[in-house]
């Protein structure tokens, strides 16, 4: 494979992935997060639309460690011993993954996309063994159920080179929807150092609190009317009853 298919094969895989895992946030976000006791409807990422990177590039991994499955059988290659051994890894991968984001966004946006700091043996309210154990569960389910049609559908499109033209499109749309929502991004962050330097905003908490104030709507969750007045003085409010901040 070239790397022009190589690179193909990737993005087909990182917008797989991140629409998986936005459709996954959604509905654990509606029925069963703390952080929504009103349980609404609501964006779980950080993009305006449907993808969330972290899966994204969660799934990437998981590809290339399900196709090296055979680096972990020379451990056990007649037993179970070596799907435990390749589940630990994969849970770990996306640990590590879950980690380098959640201090991307915290030390650079001074967002808070997720809080497991009521958790058991969190660090730095970013990750927790509870959810690493569920990182090893959907790793799982991902290669006895997901890896093989997702591996026939790699070597069709490696067959098939006219569907980059569909590759190329979603990722021109993801561009641009990165580039808006890391606009907003920025606007809000320079907004909240304002009221406090060190504040950090929950996410969620955040969505719940525009939602409520029908500031944004389900598909604009970096509305920037929350950023014009006079409704800064409820976002300034909002700030400064947020107990988080961003630590040295």
């Amino acid at each position: 494979m070239n790397a022009y298919r190589s690179f193909i094969v990737i993005t087909f895989l990182f917008f797989f992935g991140g629409t998986l895992g936005w459709f996954l946030e959604l509905f654990y976000r509606r029925f069963l997060s703390p952080a929504n006791p009103k349980r609404q409807w609501l964006n779980p990422g950080f993009l305006t639309g449907p993808c969330l990177p972290l899966y994204g590039f969660g799934v990437v991994v998981l590809y290339v460690l399900s196709l090296s499955e055979a680096c972990f059988t020379r451990f056990d290659s007649g037993g179970i011993l070596h799907y435990l051994l390749m589940f630990v890894v994969m849970a770990l991968a996306m640990t590590l993954i879950e980690y380098i984001a959640g201090i991307v966004f915290i030390k650079g946006m001074n967002l808070k996309l997720w809080d497991y700091s009521k958790e058991w043996g969190n660090i730095k309210g970013i990750i927790c063994p509870k959810f690493t154990v569920i990182w090893g569960l959907l790793s799982a389910s991902y290669y006895f159920f997901l890896f093989p049609p997702v591996n026939r559908l790699v070597v069709w499109f490696t067959e098939n080179p006219w569907f980059s033209f569909v590759v190329g499109i979603f990722l021109g749309v993801f561009a641009i929807d990165f580039a808006f929502s890391m606009h907003l991004g920025t606007k809000l962050r320079k907004a909240a150092k304002e009221f406090d330097q060190k504040a950090t905003l929950d996410m969620q908490k955040f969505q719940s609190f525009l939602r409520e104030n029908k500031l944004s709507k389900f598909f604009t969750p970096h509305d920037d009317r929350y950023l014009l007045t006079p409704r800064l003085d409820r976002l300034e409010q909002f700030i400064r009853r947020s107990p988080d901040r961003v630590k040295d």
